[in-house]
């Protein structure tokens, strides 16, 4: 990077501010994909920052687009760096240098209505931060991604993101209520009450706009009370249709616990596997005893003011599972997925180290679609990968259709391991397209950019490429993100 935008940020939020080590460059380089990982890992190489600019708070950041635009430098928003789309790759497009703009300085709580029930967060701020904060005002968002250890609440709104108890407490989109981003032509501020219709809600352009339409900042939240009771319990249904048949149910009859997660057979299997003992010999004989020769898991957790609401809730649960021979497995599988929920990434640390290519990705559909779809993307893994262990689970579900999220385990090709996955998710991208979903809730970033126009049309695309013009006049915000 030249010396006089590199003195312009200096000034603005101090040299100490501005990191442009090698170490501290390549750790804000990219995300946590598997080919993030495995190039980290010395296969192929990846584009590094120029610098690393950490503003302190939402003026500064308006500042630091301001310098850019004026000298034509590229800006990619940078948060928990958990995106496992390329969404912050350091790619610079057609400027000379890159910053990446690390927001975790912006890590305050700036207010709650205990009325309204609406807090504001800071961008920077990360999930485990935000419950603690909310949890002095007694309240919580009750949003836990997989990513929730180290994801942020800006990069939460960013992508549309999906929790796992979104049953219960909503999509992230369906929290926001207000937000602020710094865009290259000032300042933009979305929401001012619980409904309107004062044309399209933009708000909706905003969250989802992955930094390429304006950095978000401030986020304002809708938060619920800290749950007192949490329930969490284990069952297993024979077969996958007849285990996304319950699920249906359950969503149109809308008594879904807050957590659904059901795993296909294969998934299930892995899970058993993985904790072969004799009471896991005892669970497989009880089951086939009770007429269950394809088992697939179900989590399901409840979470409420009071043990009655809870109890109330589990009732309307399993009284639609009961017709579906849903087999009560008890609360001990049900917190043993709960506790270990977030112990994927360290998992894949070991596969990694052992040889073993092992990614994941995500899709959604209409129920009617739904097996279609996961029998579409597993045929097209299998044909690229060859030998592979393809494993499935629906992580959230709606009235009217379900996600399916995918984790693929193969033996790495050494000669080729970009190339082998790159393949493969092309192959499923292609089976998913014209059935459900490009990404549930990973976002577009990079990988799933091409298939965009399939999903929004040829208009769509240029209605966002007429927006990011409005706001982003030069292109200096995320280059080569979703559009």
């Amino acid at each position: 990077m030249d010396e006089q935008p590199k003195r312009d940020l200096e000034d603005l939020v101090g040299a100490e501010h501005v990191l442009a080590t090698p170490g501290e460059r390549l750790a804000r380089a990219s995300g946590l994909s598997y080919l993030d990982l495995v190039r980290r890992r010395g296969f192929g190489d990846f584009p590094v920052p120029d610098a690393v600019v950490l503003p302190g708070n939402p003026g500064e950041v308006q500042s630091v687009l301001e310098i850019c635009a004026r000298h034509d430098v590229g800006v990619v928003p940078f948060g928990g760096g958990t995106s496992v789309v390329g969404g912050v790759s350091a790619l610079r497009g057609d400027k000379s240098a890159v910053i990446a703009l690390d927001l975790t300085r912006l890590d305050g709580l700036v207010s709650v209505d205990p009325v309204s029930r609406i807090a504001v967060l800071q961008a920077g701020v990360t999930g485990p931060e935000a419950d603690r904060l909310l949890a002095g005002h007694g309240f919580t968002l009750g949003h836990v991604p997989q990513s929730y250890e180290r994801a942020t609440i800006g990069g939460y709104a960013a992508t549309r993101s999906a929790g796992q108890a979104s049953s219960g407490y909503g999509r992230f989109e369906d929290m926001v209520k207000g937000v602020r981003l710094a865009t290259p032509r000032g300042e933009w501020k979305l929401g001012v009450a619980p409904a309107s219709a004062a044309g399209p809600d933009l708000r909706h352009l905003a969250v989802g706009s992955e930094g390429a339409l304006g950095v978000i900042t401030e986020v304002a939240l809708r938060v619920r009370p800290v749950p007192e009771v949490r329930r969490y319990e284990g069952y297993v249904l024979d077969g996958w249709e007849n285990g996304t048949a319950a699920v249906r149910e359950l969503a149109q009859r809308h008594v879904l616990a807050d957590v659904t997660r059901l795993s296909d057979v294969d998934e299930s299997e892995v899970s058993l596997a993985l904790n072969d003992n004799w009471k896991t010999k005892a669970l497989r004989r009880y089951l086939k005893a009770r007429g269950v020769h394809a088992p697939c898991l179900l989590i399901v957790g409840w979470e409420g003011a009071s043990k009655r609401e809870v109890a109330r809730r589990r009732q309307e649960t399993t009284r639609v599972l009961e017709p579906f021979g849903a087999v009560r497995i008890g609360a001990a599988l049900g917190e043993s997925w709960r506790r270990g929920r977030f112990s994927g990434p360290r998992q894949r640390d070991a596969l990694l180290d052992n040889g073993v290519c092992v990614e994941t990705l995500e899709t959604a559909a209409y129920w009617a679609e739904l097996s279609d779809l996961r029998d579409a993307v597993r045929a097209a893994l299998t044909a690229t990968l060859g030998r592979a262990v393809i494993m499935c689970h629906v992580s959230h579900a709606y009235e009217t259709g379900a996600s399916l999220y995918f984790t693929v385990l193969t033996a790495r090709d050494e000669a080729d391991p970009i190339g082998q996955w790159q393949r493969a998710k092309a192959a499923a991208s292609e089976a998913i397209t014209g059935i459900g979903t490009i990404s549930h809730h990973h976002a577009v970033g990079v990988d799933h950019a091409r298939y965009l126009s399939a999903e929004i049309g040829e208009i769509g695309v240029e209605v966002l490429r007429a927006a990011k013009k409005v706001v982003d006049p030069a292109g200096i915000l995320n280059p080569g993100k979703l559009l």
